[in-house]
């Protein structure tokens, strides 16, 4: 909910998904404080998106976030995008390439030049991913994963309920060799983790954002 460029950064999220990605349907998975996103947007739809909550009421990791929030959700497929990180994926792209592999996930990477925060993915010329390497201080430019996956909703419901699991560091790790794709975009990749990354990330989204409004 931190302001970049006058609005919470998760409207300009949800105004990507909605005016060029054409999705209208959101599930968003909250945890501590959720109730202020919730009370945010509210029960009507928002800027012409339909948002549903999916509250988790003990933290459950990224993994077990999302498998809970999968449980409200029905198409076969699943877009799936970290609500602090933004990167300039293409859905169409993501998704064709996701069906013609028949891919258990396909991640979006970008290059980034440290990958002290990130961690770094290897991949094959095929685009099969073939291993990870969390937050090391690599230097050079390095693939990373951007924060938006598409994900088959049968493999979220693989992951375990009811406790804490991450994607990063159990669930694609073990889809490794089977099925877990990567695709290497380019554009920006902003996170707004860190103070630092935040008060960069305004400038950094400025052309990104242009022309996104709540109509």
């Amino acid at each position: 909910m931190v302001e970049v460029r006058g609005r919470p950064f998760l409207e300009w999220l949800l105004l990507r998904l909605a005016q060029r990605d054409g999705i209208r349907r959101v599930i968003l998975a909250t945890g501590h404080l959720g109730e202020i996103i919730e009370q945010h947007f509210g029960p009507q739809p928002w800027c012409g998106v339909h948002i549903s909550f999916s509250h988790e009421s003990k933290p459950l990791g990224t993994g077990g976030a999302l498998r809970l929030a999968a449980s409200h959700a029905q198409s076969a497929n699943l877009l799936v995008l970290n609500g602090d990180t933004y990167c300039d994926y293409d859905s169409t792209r993501l998704f064709e390439l996701h069906l013609a592999n028949m891919a258990a996930a396909t991640l979006w990477l970008s290059t980034v030049t440290d990958s002290t925060r990130f961690g770094n993915v290897a991949v094959d010329v095929d685009g099969r991913i073939t291993g990870f390497r969390e937050k090391t201080p690599t230097q050079g430019r390095q693939l990373a994963s951007a924060g938006a996956y598409l994900m088959r909703r049968d493999v979220i419901a693989t992951i375990q309920p009811d406790r804490a699991v991450s994607l990063e560091l159990e669930v694609f790790p073990s889809l490794v060799r089977r099925g877990l794709y990567g695709v290497v975009g380019s554009g920006p990749f902003v996170d707004i983790g860190t103070p630092e990354s935040l008060k960069s990330a305004s400038g950094a989204l400025e052309s990104e954002f242009d022309g996104l409004n709540c109509t």
